[in-house]
């Protein structure tokens, strides 16, 4: 497997050459000054590349390409900018960059209601408790209809949780779930917030799913001809929101979509913490079955709670066997080696890594710390390299080089 690093541009905190520094080979980024659903010139796209390859780095992943919500609600000038998405395709594919991570949750993001969750070990994480949560939505937000998506205990401990909310907390709360994440498509206020998720009123989880096949219908092709295969991130929490539907959240909705179009360019982003939310997602099962359609990993950890809250773990830590899905990887790019010899990598990187030591004084953004991401990329890569090891003295056939021939 590569190890990667997600790069935010020439305005990330975090230089390319400090990305070097920690081991990671490749880049995973996006034109993030062109992000409103306007086409990536091919002179722009060679430009980032040619900046990271200056590092002696690799732009292993674009992450991402945003799918505009009129997309996603196949309403107003959707078709304009299916064309503008394809147009970018076609200039990341004459860049020779193979992968696209994306992803398909309507009106907001991955979303938390912690940014800054102090962790008993110290340090901070990033947080989604539900009774903040419900709290907003119902009380804060009061969006028109909410009652029917919490139940009732829920409702009545929400309650509690917000009269004891000081103003600042609320504040705070509202800041952490709405005013934007890096990458993210859009910043909200409560307003357009509001106004957002009025538009999916009518939208049903099948009308989406039917939304999101005929999207792949326009782009998949394209993608084909210009050797790039699409890896569809899961949803974050991978449940309903405010409401809105949610697809890409289950062991079914990843197969549906794969099965939707039965191409090497149609595949998945196995997100560990993602999907891992869940506790009737078996990670394992899954890394096995899609092995072959899966082109980018995000290896991090949740931590998840009784009642359904969850917060970012230690990356070898938490709720899901992450060093399973590593194997079942790993093996994946064997099969890959010994079928044609070429392509078999999977690029991974850390993700959400903890604000650790002088992190937290140096405005680093959300889940994106250099310090936090490089212990993260650190673990990966012993526990790789381990297993690597063990596998090439256990059998005749050593594991095609991936992660230890990046790191000798």
């Amino acid at each position: 497997m590569r190890g990667t690093w997600r790069w935010f541009g020439p305005q990330d905190t975090i230089s390319l050459e400090q990305i070097k520094q920690t081991g990671a080979t490749g880049i995973v980024t996006a034109l993030h000054h062109l992000y409103h659903g306007e086409p990536w010139p091919v002179e722009e796209v060679l430009k980032c590349k040619a900046e990271i390859e200056a590092h002696d780095l690799v732009w292993s992943v674009v992450e991402s390409i945003p799918v505009h919500n009129s997309i996603k609600l196949r309403s107003g000038p959707y078709k304009q900018y299916i064309e503008c998405w394809k147009e970018s395709l076609r200039a990341i594919g004459k860049a020779g960059i193979g992968i696209v991570c994306y992803n398909f949750m309507p009106a907001v993001d991955w979303t938390r209601t912690d940014l800054m969750w102090r962790l008993p070990s110290g340090g901070y994480a990033l947080r989604f408790d539900v009774l903040d949560f419900a709290a907003y939505d119902l009380f804060i937000l009061k969006r028109d209809g909410a009652e029917a998506d919490h139940s009732d205990d829920r409702i009545v401990s929400a309650r509690k949780r917000f009269d004891h909310m000081m103003p600042d907390r609320r504040n705070r709360l509202e800041q952490s779930i709405i005013a934007g994440l890096p990458a993210a498509e859009a910043a909200y206020d409560r307003k357009t917030l509001a106004h957002a998720l009025s538009e999916y009123k009518t939208v049903t989880a099948a009308d989406l799913r039917a939304h999101l096949i005929t999207f792949l219908a326009e782009v998949v092709p394209v993608a084909e001809e210009n050797g790039i295969r699409l890896a569809i991130h899961p949803d974050d929490p991978p449940w309903p929101l405010f409401g809105l539907p949610r697809i890409v959240s289950t062991a079914d909705d990843a197969e549906a979509i794969l099965n939707a179009y039965n191409t090497t360019a149609n595949g998945l982003t196995f997100c560990v913490g993602s999907y891992g939310a869940r506790a009737d997602n078996d990670l394992l099962s899954m890394a096995e079955k899609f092995a072959s359609r899966i082109y980018f990993a995000h290896l991090r950890q949740v931590k998840r709670e009784d009642d359904g809250s969850f917060y970012e773990a230690e990356h070898l830590e938490g709720s899901s066997d992450i060093i399973g899905v590593i194997r079942a990887l790993l093996r994946e790019e064997q099969r890959r080696y010994r079928k044609d010899g070429n392509s078999h990598e999977i690029p991974m990187r850390p993700d959400h890594g903890h604000l650790l030591l002088p992190d937290s004084n140096q405005n680093e953004s959300p889940g994106y710390s250099l310090i936090g991401r490089f212990k993260g990329l650190a673990e990966l890569r012993g526990v790789i390299r381990g297993l690597e090891y063990t596998e090439q003295h256990a059998q005749e056939t050593p594991l095609a080089k991936g992660v230890s021939g990046q790191l000798n």
